[in-house]
């Protein structure tokens, strides 16, 4: 600017402090403004490791909560299926418990029907007998055998029918005109059985044509 100038335009000199102190100020506004974003920036950054920090933790605890859930179902499981265990076991040992004490008593009973039969077979072929007294053997074998059919044990052991091995046991074999090949010619004891279970073989005499 000439001295021509700045006598022409006195105010040159203000106009130029005027813009190079707003030029200042723009450049100071501008540089609060990048330091504001950036602040902002770091702020979001640390917001966001914050948030996935605290999403892992509860992720954690949720894979933690989920795998007690397991465990505590697992627990119960197993202690259902215990017991079940030993509900079974214990009906199972009642259930032995009952059919031994119930064989056992089966066979003292089959005990004395044979000896009421043998008494009867002797009372049969003697001379005389008391009526009374033979009477009350009678009864005494017939009520033997109601009380062991109520309690599911049934006589094995027929003149005529087939010889199984699995209930009868062969004491001798015969031949015969009368009956066919492999059947029961005649019975030496009768056997016996539980519910269908085998409590004693019948011995007998087998037809061998």
């Amino acid at each position: 600017m000439t001295k021509n100038d700045a006598a022409q335009n006195p105010q040159q000199p203000e106009l130029e402090q005027e813009q190079e102190l707003e030029q200042e100020q723009e450049q100071e506004q501008a540089a609060e403004q990048e330091q504001d974003v950036e602040q902002e920036q770091e702020q979001a950054a640390d917001a966001t490791s914050n948030a996935s920090d605290r999403l892992g933790e509860l992720e954690l605890a949720l894979s933690q909560a989920e795998q007690r859930v397991t465990d505590a179902n697992d627990r119960a499981v197993r202690a259902v299926a215990e017991m079940e265990n030993i509900r079974r076991r214990a009906a199972q040992d009642v259930e032995k418990a009952h059919k031994f004490a119930l064989e056992k008593f089966a066979n003292e009973i089959i005990t004395t029907v044979d000896n009421l039969e043998r008494a009867l077979e002797i009372a049969a072929q003697a001379e005389s007998i008391n009526q009374n007294f033979l009477e009350g053997i009678e009864l005494t074998h017939k009520g033997l055998l109601s009380t062991l059919n109520k309690f599911g044990v049934e006589a094995v052991g027929v003149i005529g029918e087939a010889f199984n091995p699995e209930l009868h046991q062969a004491m001798a074999m015969q031949p015969s005109a009368d009956q066919d090949n492999n059947t029961i010619l005649a019975v030496m004891q009768k056997g016996y059985t539980l519910s269908g279970r085998l409590l004693r073989p019948a011995m007998v005499m087998v037809v061998k044509n």
